[in-house]
């Protein structure tokens, strides 16, 4: 189910509705309620792939009462293991065995062999990379003793599938949303107001924003020789664009519907195009998975402790693994090599913590200096973007060779009206860049002015909404 689909118009009020006004003296019955009603949201896409959500949330909910059973280290490890396999099986299976399968029979094929390759006919289950990463934090924080095993198979099943954030996050720990779901939770009119005025936003962000983007992205990138090399440019910046609307709009509806229910998730996005250089940029852009290579990868190989050659391995082992976790792609390996490029001098001269404060802090206006590396940080994300949405590595280097032919300055020939779209996101998110989310204005004193941008974003949307395109990160 869409979250801009009519489906989810009359799904939402129908389970608020039940969780407020029927389930409201009852924890267990709320948590019941939002069970079935993930379940019916995820199931509504194709109910046959439920059996992975549910086997994956038994197998979890058993290895964290088993590892915590025991003392004996080789009986937790060996739980511990039966967690990571079953999980990360899932993802080989469905996600990356074609494409192993593909790579192998090409690798021998270069060599003179003749290999057919073996491929699976199977649909990528929707949001399976973000809902195993999230039963995995669970089992992996209880073997490390950061969190207590549960034995509510409810709230635990609840967690896994929670729909607000099932399909493409935030990938949530299970430190912080688990215990939540332990707690009862009373109707908080601030916090439900804020929610829907972060639904709001995101809906401007991937109706507006990302699908009048995506019409141009998709006639550019599907025959990038048929356009002159301005009009590539423009196709680059408004993927950049597409890309952000699309994963931080849903980022947005995802955590302002869980607040309409008394849930508070992580922020996924802190408007990572204000960004100095790529470390910020990186600490910005989808903070639940940067976050969780981070603590379960980057810090157990060592983090930034060890020497030269250590922190450069660790860096590249991390923006590959995250350029893979994306998709089973040559040109997603490319985009995490390329930011690992980007952000190795800054680790390497110590400067990968100097911008950790919002730019022009405490001032309207950027300084020059500010601003030109917010220029160049935005340049470089654009080329590493390239690399993301080609469909191979081939077409991406022609794509940026094209961009350098003696057509750079003639009029592009296409519609530029999501510049305009565009301009609207960046202003209202420049005033709001040390807010959680772009539409923080619940301070405002004017009440008709507020409420008054409330009816025009709503018009906005309403009139300028492009045609209904997939949320981009389902496909991951």
């Amino acid at each position: 189910m869409l979250f801009n689909s009519f489906e989810f118009l009359i799904f939402l009020p129908v389970v608020f509705i039940l969780y407020w006004f029927v389930f409201q003296r009852n924890l267990k019955w709320q948590n019941f309620l939002l069970l079935i009603a993930s379940y019916v949201f995820y199931g509504w896409w194709d109910w046959r792939f439920l059996s992975l959500i549910v086997f994956s949330s038994i197998i979890d909910y058993s290895c964290g009462l088993r590892i915590s059973k025991t003392k004996v280290p080789s009986k937790r490890k060996a739980w511990l293991m039966v967690s990571m396999l079953v999980n990360l099986g899932f993802l080989g299976v469905f996600k990356y065995f074609n494409f192993f399968s593909e790579s192998l029979a090409e690798a021998f094929s270069s060599l003179g062999y003749e290999l057919n390759a073996l491929t699976l006919n199977v649909i990528l289950p929707v949001g399976i990379s973000f809902y195993t990463f999230q039963t995995m934090s669970y089992t992996i924080d209880v073997y490390r003793e950061k969190l207590s095993p549960t034995k509510d198979a409810v709230a635990f099943f609840a967690f896994v599938s929670f729909f607000p954030q099932l399909v493409a996050g935030p990938i949530e720990r299970a430190t912080n949303l688990l215990p939540q779901f332990y707690k009862k939770r009373k109707f908080s009119y601030p916090q439900a107001s804020d929610g829907m005025r972060q639904i709001l936003w995101g809906l401007f962000k991937k109706v507006v924003v990302a699908d009048n983007c995506a019409i141009i992205v998709n006639q550019i990138f599907e025959s990038p020789g048929d356009f002159n090399s301005s009009a590539l440019v423009i196709g680059a910046v408004f993927f950049a664009f597409q890309i952000y609307g699309d994963f931080s709009g849903y980022s947005d509806i995802a955590i302002g519907t869980a607040r309409l229910f008394g849930f508070n998730l992580m922020q996924n996005f802190a408007f990572p195009y204000f960004s100095r250089d790529i470390a910020e940029f990186w600490r910005r852009w989808h903070i639940s998975l940067s976050t969780w290579f981070r603590d379960y990868v980057y810090i157990p190989l060592g983090g930034s402790r060890g020497g030269t050659k250590m922190k450069v391995r660790n860096t590249f082992i991390i923006f590959l693994v995250s350029g893979f976790w994306h998709g089973a792609n040559w040109t997603f390996l490319v985009w995490g090599f390329l930011n690992a490029l980007y952000f190795l001098p800054l680790l390497l001269m110590k400067k990968n913590r100097v911008n950790t404060n919002v730019v022009a802090e405490n001032r309207f206006f950027i300084n020059p200096k500010e601003l030109l590396q917010v220029g160049i940080t935005f340049i470089l994300t654009i080329l590493a973007w390239v690399f993301f949405r080609a469909t191979s590595i081939e077409n991406a280097l022609i794509y940026i060779r094209d961009i350098f032919t003696g057509t750079l300055f003639s009029a592009p020939g296409i519609d530029l009206k999501p510049f305009i779209f565009i301009l609207l996101l960046l202003v209202v998110e420049w005033f709001h860049r040390d807010k959680k989310h772009g539409l923080m204005i619940e301070n405002l004193k004017i009440t008709p002015v507020r409420w008054g941008f409330y009816v025009f974003l709503f018009c906005v949307i309403l009139f300028f909404g492009a045609q209904s395109q997939t949320f981009i990160y389902f496909q991951f």
